[in-house]
């Protein structure tokens, strides 16, 4: 059963428009989640709303939204004046350009999104829509409005729908000057880099996200499957760290030396393994020769 709907409105590119659907692209389902309970019932326990400065409880309809105009300051906002301020949604997914994908930063990928013709008879001008991005090679850039926000979303082509990614606005990134400007310039000779560049063209590969594997999630879903079976779970060992220093030349020689012997390692390994499969199939073969005879 295909999941509902996110969003529902209509895809628009010039006088082109068609009737579409969004779904979210990720879900958390599978996380392994926990819920604050009393140790001594066994109960779930509800979170309260506290009065930072009494320290009384807070009921629903005496709570409002503030913005904190400075220390323990805030100006109270009513939920109508906030309608004031919101962008009435007219459920449309308005193109307005076509931007080559490498110009995108990818620091501006926000949240995905898979966009799919809503109905049969919207087939056709979404196939339109989508085969001409195909073949421009460019990501549209479009607005949209999602939870009285709006947003802008990069559109691509994904197999035979689209999809659709929104993007962070300028002020939401930090300017990366800050993290990296103290960031010093030592002298790296040349035969650190030429070695270091060799390790990396051992590891070379291509992106495969199904050979992730998520050994934490494993863990905690073994602890849980251990635990409510009455087995006692045992902690592990702490692990000592290295307290040897060695030299980044030293470091990147005996990186360079390990992955040697690994690829050696699997090389006699794949030798081995015809020789033994070669030799298995000898008997048979003088068996054959015997019967045949």
């Amino acid at each position: 059963m295909a999941p509902r709907a996110y969003w529902k409105g209509t895809l628009k590119l010039s006088l082109v428009s068609c009737p579409v659907v969004l779904y979210p692209a990720t879900t958390a389902a599978e996380k392994t989640r926990f819920h604050l309970i009393n140790r001594e019932t066994g109960n779930r326990l509800k979170q309260q709303m506290i009065d930072s400065e009494t320290g009384d409880v807070v009921e629903t309809d005496q709570k409002g939204r503030g913005y904190e105009l400075r220390k323990g300051k805030y100006v109270e906002i009513e939920p109508e004046e906030l309608e004031a301020v919101q962008i009435e949604s007219n459920h449309t997914i308005d193109i307005e350009s076509f931007v080559p994908r490498d110009e995108i930063d990818q620091r501006y990928l926000n949240h995905p999104y898979y966009i799919a013709p809503d109905g049969k008879a919207a087939v056709d001008a979404f196939a339109v829509i989508r085969d001409a991005m195909k073949d421009e090679e460019r990501v549209a850039l479009a607005k949209i409005v999602l939870t009285n926000r709006e947003h802008v979303m990069a559109i691509e082509p994904l197999g035979k729908g689209l999809l659709g990614t929104t993007l962070r606005f300028p002020y939401e990134l930090r300017e990366e000057d800050q993290f990296f400007d103290d960031i010093k310039s030592p002298k790296i000779t040349k035969d650190m880099v030429e070695l270091a560049g060799h390790i990396l063209r051992t590891k070379a590969a291509h992106f495969d996200p199904s050979k992730f594997k998520d050994e934490y999630e494993d863990a905690l879903k073994a602890l849980v499957k251990r635990k409510a079976s009455g087995k006692k779970i045992e902690l592990p060992e702490p692990e000592e760290r290295p307290s040897n220093v060695v030299s980044l030349m030293d470091a990147l020689k005996q990186s360079l030396k390990g992955r040697g012997k690994k690829t050696a390692t699997k090389s006699h390994a794949r030798r081995a393994t015809g020789r033994h499969r070669a030799a298995k199939k000898t008997p048979r073969s003088t068996a054959r020769h015997r019967k045949a005879g």
